[in-house]
């Protein structure tokens, strides 16, 4: 994808930030349950995920993006909802969401990040579209894109959003 069109929303609740990202996706919701579940898939448009996926497990990441931390699966109700509770070392914890529902043939995905510091929910906001058009050019079997370069181009848009 290429331009500013936006995929997200920021809102600021109690002193904190929230992004949500949604698109639709052409593919079943197994298949995007599996994208954003399983490591080895998850390696391809995101980044590495290591540790115990289950409900209760543990694990730890590091995103394309440069986010490194570890989380705890707070939810896991295939293949419909996804919640993390992550936090970066030294930092507070956040609460990552996936929400995952049937559009005919497609699958709609909506990821919220609740938790953020206002000084950085912009740039979650465009880091999380930049992600999740990697997302899609997975699904489609391409490669993803410079993750950084995206990311520039939206941030703009996003911090327009906040009055920035």
């Amino acid at each position: 994808m290429t331009g500013t069109e936006l995929l997200g929303r920021l809102r600021e609740e109690e002193g904190l930030g929230g992004v949500r990202v949604e698109d639709v996706y052409a593919t079943d919701i197994a298949d995007l349950w599996s994208a954003i579940t399983e490591p080895r898939r998850l390696a391809r448009w995101i980044g590495t995920v290591e540790g115990d996926l289950r409900l209760g497990g543990r694990f730890d990441a590091e995103f394309t993006s440069g986010w490194q931390g570890s989380g705890v699966v707070e939810i896991c109700d295939a293949p419909r909802l996804l919640r993390v509770r992550t936090q970066r070392p030294g930092g507070e914890p956040t609460v990552m969401e996936a929400q995952l529902s049937e559009e005919g043939d497609a699958t709609r995905l909506v990821i919220e990040e609740r938790g953020l510091p206002l000084a950085d929910y912009a740039d979650h906001g465009a880091g999380w579209q930049a992600h999740i058009e990697d997302l899609g050019a997975h699904i489609e079997g391409e490669e993803p894109g410079d993750w950084e370069q995206r990311w520039r181009e939206l941030s703009t848009a996003y911090f327009a959003l906040i009055g920035r």
